[in-house]
């Protein structure tokens, strides 16, 4: 069967190439054409374009790129119309994806897979009339959205498990690398534990959070600070905010950099569950222009408790989330100081991290979405 995938950010490549090499294990005739990244290209197809010129976050750096974010729309709807795939897969990403649905939906016969639902539980409800029309089948990975599409309103889905879980403890059975080794490897100290910084994959994400999680982890000297570099970001970026820091800049090895740290650092996002599932104790920082305004649209307008994905799938707060009004340099080096080795904090933090893994379980989400994929496909094709 052909199948046309469709990704907007890093984690996604990721998540998308392991969903293809799980459709090609249960379809031998798989066929592959896709907007994505490198992981997805090395599991073979063709990329129609690079998910680096589509990602584009904030108000502001979309309004500028409104054209060629246009330009990318129409390309994309044109050529699943001339490729005529079997199912179009979206992956999150639902500004640029649920504007994809909608047309596959109305102007073509194409079934509309969505893998990795979008997070409108927290923001957007409304996307859910969307959804409901122009999505023939939703593949949660978050165990929460189970009650939210199917009670809340009555959409069923398949929770098929978290691709995230999976994929760390694929690498952690794996890794042999010795904390000496991965020091020397990446020109860092032997002598010094680290405490990593994850500063998000988006240019804008680095800019607003970047320098006070520096700031804050510089007053802890013991401790060597190491930026976890995203692929999707230049160098030379990040050296704008590193130069004449004593931060060292490791790229495309943030898993390998979590198996070595001590504690960490974190912009809101898919990094937060990395994080915790490798049992490194963490600070969300998320700062936001407007905090007061944010914080009281939190209280009262967004639905949901949390921000960070441990703190949503345990339903409790286990990690300390620096949003808005509470984001300061002084706020998080006080909640890093408590995570810290010799620290209460810490121990707690590590043993509700057992909370989240529980409820994830231990299901291969892309194995589990790969063969139901299929399976109604084929169902689809009989009828």
């Amino acid at each position: 069967m052909r199948y046309y995938l469709i990704v907007g950010e890093a984690s996604g490549d990721l998540h998308a190439s392991r969903l293809m090499h799980y459709l090609k294990k249960f379809d031998t005739q798989a066929e592959f054409r896709f907007f994505g990244g490198d992981l997805m290209q090395a599991e073979g197809g063709y990329r129609v374009k690079h998910y680096k010129e589509l990602a584009y976050m904030g108000f502001v750096p979309v309004l500028l790129h409104l054209n060629t974010i246009f330009k990318n729309m129409k390309m994309c709807k044109l050529d699943i119309q001339n490729w005529k795939p079997d199912v179009v897969i979206l992956v999150d990403y639902p500004g640029f994806n649920l504007n994809i649905a909608k047309f596959v939906k109305k102007q073509t016969d194409i079934p509309v897979y969505y893998y990795i639902s979008p997070k409108i539980w927290a923001w957007k409800e409304y996307r859910i009339k969307n959804i409901k029309r122009d999505v023939k089948e939703m593949f949660s990975i978050l165990p929460f959205e189970i009650d939210f599409y199917e009670k809340k309103h009555k959409y069923p889905i398949h929770y098929v498990g978290n691709p995230t879980a999976e994929e760390v403890y694929g690498y952690r059975d794996q890794y042999q690398q010795s904390y000496e080794e991965f020091c020397q490897e990446n020109n860092l100290d032997e002598n010094k534990p680290i405490i990593a910084l994850l500063a998000g994959s988006r240019k804008q994400e680095i800019k607003d959070n970047l320098p006070a999680m520096i700031e804050a982890s510089e007053r802890y000297e013991n401790y060597q600070l190491v930026l976890a570099g995203a692929p999707s970001i230049d160098d030379k970026y990040y050296e704008k905010f590193i130069k004449n820091t004593p931060v060292k800049l490791v790229k495309n090895k943030t898993y390998a950099l979590l198996m070595h740290t001590t504690a960490a650092l974190v912009t809101s996002g898919t990094a937060t569950l990395e994080t915790a599932l490798f049992n490194v104790p963490q600070v969300v920082c998320y700062e936001t222009p407007v905090p007061k305004l944010i914080r009281f649209g939190f209280n009262h307008i967004i639905k949901c408790k949390y921000i960070s994905l441990v703190n949503l799938i345990a339903d409790k707060e286990i990690v300390q989330e620096m949003l808005a009004d509470r984001f300061s340099v002084d706020g998080i080096a006080d909640e890093l100081r408590k995570i810290l080795p010799g620290n209460a904090g810490r121990e707690e933090m590590l043993q509700n991290y057992a909370i989240v893994r529980e409820r994830l379980g231990n299901e291969c989400a892309p194995d589990n979405a790969a063969q139901i994929m299929i399976s109604l496909l084929h169902s689809q094709q009989k009828v």
